[in-house]
């Protein structure tokens, strides 16, 4: 996002009375530290809010934040927290300085509540837009221009992205690194942080499965298998003949175990494999489509192209490692 010779300016938004901790922890878990050595760059990372001194949080903590809103007009990205005073309005001195942000191009994520703050600068009307499920009539009746997906973890607008609450915060700012920096540097980080390297943001937010049942572990093995055997022809008859379950119910357990639909998830994890190789090796596209399932280089370069916004070729012009290996044909030597 910036050129090599200056870090990446990135700036957490805390109000006072900041809904939660988990948010901040998340943000400067992020881009708090030194990770080059995963791919990411250099990052100039600080707490910022409209009045400085102590911030507080609902849960009784407290932070000490040096910087004002003058930060903001030289920040590459803006992390906007979750605000637990919703009922008072947005500081206008906010509200302009978010929308000074955007308008020379900078990157804007908010977490929870944070869209809350977003939508009062005008920024998300006549876009998708998420926020925690609890919140999400509240942001529709209060800001009826923009569109409200209640039920996805979070939403990806280009130069804003809205996230649910608490741990979709990780899924969010995974997402982004991602989207900027690549599959290689998100799975790199995500082993650092000990989470999954990327849940789809797609998935829903709330999954009405409190407690894991033995039924669950043996989805877990299928699950492994289908990513084990990709290349193959996978259908949800496959996928239930090997869970010891009708198609219909293991359709149905799927969906409420994981939040999504067999094909949806299969699609995410046929794209995610695409990236690595994509990144990893010099195999052609056609190659790559046909490692990953895709019935025809046609058909994976659409189905790429549409869910990543650039096609397999410019994705790899971006992110291609200087390591990339030929992929080997298959029953060939190690």
């Amino acid at each position: 996002m910036t050129g090599s010779d200056r870090p990446l300016v990135v700036s957490l938004l805390a109000g006072d009375g900041v809904l939660g901790a988990f948010g901040l922890g998340v943000a400067a878990e992020v881009f708090g530290y030194d990770y080059r050595r995963l791919g990411m760059p250099r990052v100039d990372f600080a707490v910022v809010t409209d009045r400085p001194g102590i911030v507080r949080t609902d849960t009784g903590l407290a932070l000490y934040v040096e910087h004002g809103l003058e930060r903001l007009a030289t920040s590459d990205v803006v992390l906007v927290t979750a605000w637990e005073k919703l009922s008072r309005p947005v500081p206008t001195t906010v509200l302009e300085a978010l929308r000074a942000v955007h308008a020379r191009g900078g990157q804007l994520i908010s977490h929870c509540t944070g869209a809350f703050v977003v939508a009062a600068a005008g920024l998300l009307d006549g876009r998708r837009a998420t926020t925690h499920w609890r919140y999400a009539g509240e942001l529709a009746a209060r800001y009826p221009r923009v569109d409200v997906d209640p039920r996805v973890l979070y939403v990806d607008e280009g130069t804003i992205i809205t996230g649910a609450g608490t741990a979709s915060g990780v899924d969010a700012l995974l997402h982004f690194v991602r989207r900027e920096w690549g599959s290689a540097a998100a799975n790199a980080l995500a082993r650092e942080m000990v989470v999954p390297p990327h849940r789809d943001g797609g998935q829903a937010q709330y999954i009405d499965t409190p407690v894991a049942r033995c039924e669950d572990d043996l989805l877990g093995i299928v699950l492994d298998w289908a990513r084990a055997h990709l290349a193959e022809e996978i259908s949800v008859e496959v996928l239930a003949r090997r869970a010891l379950m009708s198609p219909r119910s293991f359709a149905r357990r799927f969906k409420a175990t994981t939040g999504t639909t067999p094909h949806a998830w299969l699609l995410g994890q046929r794209l995610a494999a695409a990236e690595t190789l994509l990144e990893e090796s010099d195999a052609p596209v056609e190659e790559i489509a046909r490692l990953v399932g895709f019935g025809t280089a046609a058909g994976f370069r659409d189905q790429f192209t549409r869910r990543r916004g650039v096609s397999p070729r410019a994705y790899r012009q971006t992110f291609r490692t200087a390591a990339a290996v030929p992929v080997a044909a298959e029953g060939s030597a190690a």
